[in-house]
């Protein structure tokens, strides 16, 4: 998938985010290293913590088709500023991928790219629990 693919995918994906009470929809698409392209948004509850965002929501995707070699994530929103990943998400990501390229759109379209030790610098992971 290319990089433009990619970021549309992410896109799409904001057509579908249920969130009634923050009003600001985020989607994302996460690639493998195997080029399988799962896709995500968020999800907002009532209840606020079940609430669940467009990032992981791909994640969770993913690690249950027994995915879990992630090379790249496009997080897109329709905000001024570029839509990065919560402190969660990076979190869940430095999981699985701790060299990921993240991709943030802004409402237009426009791109900022991170890796995610730049976004989550100092991360802990699974090697700390060894």
């Amino acid at each position: 998938m290319t990089r433009e693919e990619l970021k549309a995918a992410a896109v799409a994906m904001l057509d579908r985010a249920y969130c009634p009470y923050s009003h600001f929809a985020v989607g994302a698409a996460l690639e493998c290293a195997d080029g399988t392209v799962f896709t995500g948004c968020n999800i907002e509850n009532a209840a606020f913590s079940p609430t669940i965002c467009a990032e992981r929501t791909a994640v969770a995707k993913a690690v249950s088709e027994g995915h879990t070699d992630f090379v790249r994530i496009a997080v897109a929103g329709r905000c001024e500023d570029f839509c990065v990943p919560c402190a969660v998400c990076r979190q869940v990501l430095r999981e699985f991928a701790p060299n990921i390229e993240v991709i943030c759109l802004n409402g237009k379209g426009e791109e900022q790219v991170f890796t995610l030790s730049e976004l989550l610098p100092h991360s802990f992971g699974p090697e700390f629990l060894a």
